[in-house]
């Protein structure tokens, strides 16, 4: 079965062929840094951090690149206002540059701990100043983009037919106010900014052939996935909410700089919600991965994560990733039972095999980790009732040589340490103490601190145990 990808674009499935025969060029938005990374990222990065692995499984000889977003993006996604850096810098009150640097290693951190592959080339907005001046030159000389009298560069998305596209949407329907706040010097509410004039207060700011001023957000990715795969590439990636405004807009200024189509497939992934409710700071359930990772294995986020198709949402609560906590232990404890029994030489199983192959055609049907992953429950299944060595082996031999590079993921015995292990067993002698001092209190909220992070307690005349 060949690779089938769903094509924003198109909206259907379609063969993945790169343009360039074995070789594929990737580039998915980066996080704005001017906090933690959250859910939202958990879910886009995992998503195309698997599609990294899975076109390098299939032998695909890929050049990922990935922006970090250190200017440019305004509170809102408007056109005018202030920026997202600049302004967790006044709260913090440090500079810009510290803000974005320290928030960049606070992702790459998180994404680590998540077993997410670097990018191939990680670049930020700021270091490409001068190729997105010209860039703007070159739609301004064709016509595609006009200076105002406050010397801010617009877009004139009149000039470019097929503007809404993308988003499925007419020029009627593009409203920028639904979005973008509407500055008054533009042409048309449409248009978009290119390039902005800084005022004095304004801290990340550059010189220009229209004066001081910083560049819009949509013309960073357009600069940087031309400098480092050319004017056409095959995958752009990216969360939904970025197919409106700021995805349209990149196709529509690349299109009309470049003289050419500008990505081959656009592939999207789902939102995240928090028990049921779209995730937001001012709904008061906004998680932070760092907070996270305080309470479930990062590894064990991912797994959840992969349960729901990349382009399904994913729901968040702690009950359902105490679940996915025990599917992933189960998965675990088999295995350790399997690679006990494991040995060197091993013959095809063909019921082990038929299993690869299912598993692989999921993969092959645009990245369907959810039903890829049902299949690894097969597996338990059989350990759990086989002594058989070579079909045991044949497991092991699929978990190490294609579940794990693909899905990210290890299942392996040291996910919980030895260290981790002490720990529990010191937390359950202090709750001994408080019951034996008659501070049931305490001994209960440890208990149930305890069972929120997937360790269940079990009380006996021999003393306490505890199952994870």
């Amino acid at each position: 079965m060949s690779l089938k990808v769903y094509n924003t674009i198109s909206r259907k499935k379609e063969e993945f062929i790169p343009l360039y025969g074995n070789n594929v060029g990737m580039y998915v938005c980066g996080p704005t840094v001017y906090g933690f990374p959250h859910l939202g990222h958990a879910k886009s990065y995992i998503s195309f951090d698997t599609i990294y692995r899975y076109l390098k499984y299939k032998g695909y000889k890929v050049k990922y690149v990935q922006n970090i977003t250190d200017v440019g993006h305004l509170v809102g996604d408007a056109d005018s206002g202030e920026s997202k850096v600049e302004k967790q810098a006044r709260i913090e009150q440090v500079d810009p540059y510290q803000i974005a640097y320290k928030y960049e290693l606070s992702y790459f951190d998180c994404m680590d701990k998540l077993n997410v592959l670097k990018p191939d080339i990680s670049c930020r907005a700021t270091g490409h100043i001068i190729e997105i001046i010209d860039m703007i030159e070159k739609l301004i000389d064709k016509g595609f983009a006009y200076v105002t009298d406050n010397n801010n560069v617009y877009f004139d998305i009149s000039k470019f037919k097929d503007y809404g596209k993308l988003s499925n949407r007419t020029l009627d329907n593009s409203v920028s106010g639904e979005r973008i706040e509407i500055a008054d010097d533009k042409k048309r509410p449409e248009d978009f900014a290119l390039w902005k004039k800084a005022d004095n207060g304004h801290l990340m700011k550059w010189p220009s052939p229209w004066g001081e001023g910083y560049p819009g957000w949509h013309i960073e990715c357009s600069v940087m996935s031309k400098k480092y795969l050319g004017d056409t590439f095959d995958i752009h990636g990216g969360g939904m909410d970025n197919i409106f405004p700021h995805h349209e807009c990149e196709m529509a200024q690349s299109t009309c700089a470049n003289g050419c189509d500008f990505v081959k497939y656009f592939i999207h992934n789902n939102l995240v919600t928090v028990n049921g409710q779209k995730m937001g700071k001012s709904l008061g359930n906004f998680i932070t991965l760092p907070d996270l990772f305080s309470k479930f294995n990062p590894l064990v986020v991912r797994f959840y994560t992969l349960l729901s198709h990349y382009r399904k949402p994913t729901d968040f609560d702690d009950n359902k990733l105490l679940e996915a906590n025990k599917s992933y232990d189960s998965i675990v404890k088999a295995l350790s039972k399997a690679r006990n029994k494991k040995i060197d030489d091993v013959n095809k199983d063909e019921e082990i095999e038929e299993i690869k192959n299912k598993f692989l055609e999921a993969m092959d049907d645009d990245f369907n980790t959810a039903l890829a992953i049902s299949y690894l429950y097969e597996l338990v299944k059989i350990i759990n009732k086989t002594d058989d060595v070579n079909k045991l082996s044949n497991i092991v031999k699929f978990f190490d040589e294609t579940v794990n590079p693909i899905l990210g993921l290890s299942f392996e015995d040291n996910v919980t340490s030895n260290r981790e292990d002490e720990l529990i067993n010191f937390i359950i002698k202090l709750r001994s103490q408080a019951r034996e001092e008659k501070r049931y209190d305490l001994s209960d909220e440890i208990r149930d601190e305890l069972i929120k992070m997937g360790i269940t307690l079990k009380d006996s005349r021999e003393g306490t145990t505890y199952e994870k």
